[in-house]
């Protein structure tokens, strides 16, 4: 197996559909034969959810367990609570408990590699494993930025969502220089886009203007369609709910680019 490629995918602003770009990027991956892990570090618990798991508060470990064993020194199996749906999707759940961790790690040793320290024991199992990632800077996050090789950023072409890029951005320059110096930016995703507005269209050409010279910005946009939200009602990715409509195609083309 080739080496472990390690993914955040992150953006402090809410709603730029980082959970559905995991899950489907984890998907068409699985599709192409790779080893794909995905780790939900969100105490919203909502690509555990998109996974098929409905309840996640009924579960009996979740990435919270496998956090505090890492924080008491406590050995633990490599598929310890790691689950695989219908698409043979891997995923290490969360739910509400995870909320707790944020204030675990503050007293912990080494508080910024603990999911690290996690991953580095895991992933010669994996091709690649994908860190869906709570919209804030808190230790979590930091976690998060401090395990991974790189960085996927999904915005919204709007203005506010575009803020929340350029605050990530400065966050993983903070993270570079100080706690993981091999960490980049894998690039910026365009998502939730209705290209017809002048708006959109605007903002994209903003972002392509003023970040693709130094980061890259995928071609591939993510448009806004109601399968992505009837796939997520079903439990399921886009591919395996409508693999012909326009997101499936669009979340397609996003996974050759990477």
């Amino acid at each position: 197996m080739s080496e472990c490629k390690v993914i955040a995918i992150a953006n402090e602003k809410g709603g730029v559909a980082k959970t559905t770009t995991t899950l489907n990027l984890g998907a068409n991956l699985v599709r192409k034969g790779k080893k794909v892990l995905m780790i939900d570090l969100d105490p919203q618990a909502n690509l555990t959810i998109l996974s098929g798991y409905r309840r996640p508060d009924k579960l009996d470990k979740t990435i919270t367990t496998i956090m505090k064993k890492v924080i008491g020194g406590v050995s633990f199996e490599n598929t310890e609570g790691i689950l695989e749906n219908k698409e043979g999707l891997k995923i290490m759940p969360a739910n509400m408990e995870l909320k707790s961790m944020e204030n675990n790690l503050l007293s912990a040793f080494n508080k910024e590699a603990v999911l690290s320290r996690y991953i580095k024991q895991v992933k010669k199992d994996y091709d690649y494993i994908l860190i869906d990632c709570m919209p804030s800077v808190g230790l979590l996050v930091i976690n998060a930025l401090a395990s991974a090789d790189s960085v996927i950023i999904p915005v919204q072409p709007h203005y506010l969502p575009l803020n929340g890029m350029t605050e990530v951005l400065r966050t993983i320059d903070k993270i570079k220089a100080f706690i993981n110096p091999r960490l980049k930016v894998e690039g910026v995703l365009i998502t939730l886009a209705n290209m017809q507005t002048k708006l959109a269209r605007a903002t994209v050409d903003t972002i392509r203007q003023n970040y693709g010279r130094s980061i890259k910005v995928y071609k591939s946009i993510i448009p806004v369609g109601i399968k992505v939200a009837e796939s997520g009602i079903a439990g399921k990715s886009v591919f395996s709910y409508k693999k012909s409509s326009k997101v499936a195609v669009a979340y397609e083309e996003f996974s050759e680019e990477v």
